[in-house]
């Protein structure tokens, strides 16, 4: 009761006040403050349970896909200077098309290059038919290789055949011999007796003395038949050695001159090559594209085999975008995981959290993480166009080396929760095993 008294004279006193009741708030005031703060309450609460999408942020430039369709230089074959230029900055270009022409420092090189191919020509040439004239003469020495042995081994032969036959005259002699002995011997005895006659011992005594000369002839016979034999082999191996002989040089003389050939052909194909440089001095396109930048100045600067004389960016069939990631974030990127990417002059509203909502980007997926960084702590990861998205920009728009920036698309989470993490310094939140782990694991 007395609680209820003071309430009411302090009321009382505050409406006998007129400067209390001057400022004091109105009822739709303190309505509408109720209702704001109540209201805020509400979506402070809604929205920590609304769904957020954890991303990593990166930024590079689109490429293309292709090594060959990336930019490339066109450099001089040769030591020389432009002379004339067929195209300008920004003209594109078909393969086959002129692009500059340049000159040799030596106008007479190519003539001379020429001369000289024509006398190593004549060189091969001579070689070959030195070559062909050896191999004749190689089989001509084959050939009398082959009838010197054999005609040495047939007078071999035959001195074998004479020495078998002086055997036979020497056995029929000895024969001859013993019974011209044995005649004699029986006949000086008959004429001892007083037998035989002294005639009939004579005619003994010259039957064994001519036996006797036919013995030592037909061993002399013999002799000789032998020392043939010996000179004939002598002879049949030297034919042999010395056929051996000049058939292995003109082998050896052959094979020089197949070298002498090989040699020739040989520089003719580096002179070839030579020529054919030289005769590259009009420079075409290797590939359809644009002239990028047009660096060979038309005077007389002598430029060196090598030197850059434009730059091409080729056209592309499949276009990527190459992004690089921070060290911290490359744990989290994988092959296949969504990006959505902002061109540069393409307009667009980014909500990172929010990709449906997002206007002006275009999808990606991943297709690639580099296994090093870039020297920097900087990773690269290329991403390709994602065929469930809407199209990228066309190639008149999105051209090599237009700016990017690219969100890589993590796990969802509340949006309470992503405050909550980003408030005390949380990394986003990762599977708990490595990609393709608990596959690995059902596999096995």
């Amino acid at each position: 009761m007395s609680r209820n008294f003071n309430r009411y004279q302090v009321q009382r006193e505050i409406e006998l006040l007129p400067s209390l009741r001057v400022i004091r708030s109105p009822t739709v005031t303190r309505v509408v403050a109720q209702m704001v703060l109540f209201s805020f309450i509400t979506a402070a609460t809604v929205l920590a349970f609304v769904p957020w999408r954890q991303n990593v942020v990166g930024s590079g430039s689109v490429i293309a896909f292709a090594p060959s369709e990336r930019q490339q230089t066109i450099e001089a074959p040769i030591e020389g200077r432009v002379v004339n230029w067929h195209v300008l900055e920004g003209a594109k270009v078909k393969k086959g098309d002129l692009i500059v022409d340049i000159a040799d420092n030596d106008p007479e090189l190519p003539q001379r290059l020429r001369q000289e191919r024509g006398a190593l020509v004549n060189t091969r040439l001579a070689s070959e038919q030195r070559s062909q004239s050896l191999d004749q003469r190689i089989v001509g020495l084959q050939a009398a290789w082959n009838s010197g042995v054999e005609a040495a081994r047939a007078r071999v032969s035959t001195a074998f055949d004479r020495i078998q036959a002086a055997e036979q005259a020497l056995k029929s002699a000895e024969a001859n011999w013993i019974t011209s002995q044995l005649n004699w011997e029986r006949t000086q005895k008959l004429t001892a007796k007083g037998l035989a006659s002294t005639r009939q011992l004579e005619l003994a005594e010259l039957g064994k003395t001519s036996a006797l000369a036919d013995l030592d002839r037909s061993r002399a016979g013999l002799n000789a038949a032998r020392n043939d034999h010996l000179s004939f082999e002598a002879e049949l191996l030297r034919t042999d050695t010395e056929s051996r002989a000049r058939v292995d040089e003109a082998r050896a003389a052959a094979a020089s001159a197949l070298s002498d050939v090989a040699k020739a052909r040989a520089d003719i194909t580096r002179l070839d090559t030579r020529i054919a440089r030289q005769d590259t001095q009009s420079i075409r396109a290797p590939v359809d594209g644009m002239v990028f930048r047009v660096l060979g100045r038309l005077s007389g600067q002598m430029l060196k085999s090598g030197t850059v004389l434009a730059v091409l960016i080729p056209e592309s069939t499949q276009q990527v975008v190459e992004l690089f990631m921070d060290g911290n974030d490359i744990p989290l990127i994988a092959p296949e995981r969504q990006v959505r990417l902002q061109f540069e002059g393409w307009p667009a509203v980014q909500f990172a959290g929010w990709p449906s909502v997002a206007v002006g980007t275009f999808g990606g997926k991943v297709i690639l993480v580099d296994a090093a960084d870039n020297g920097q702590g900087k990773f690269r990861i290329l991403v390709a166009p994602d065929p469930n998205d809407d199209p990228w920009p066309s190639n008149r728009y999105l051209r090599q080396g237009v700016r990017t920036n690219g969100w890589v698309l993590l796990n969802q989470v509340s949006l309470g929760y992503e405050l909550w993490r980003q408030f005390n310094g949380f990394p986003p939140v990762i599977s708990p095993s490595e990609p393709g782990a608990s596959k690995s694991k059902e596999a096995q």
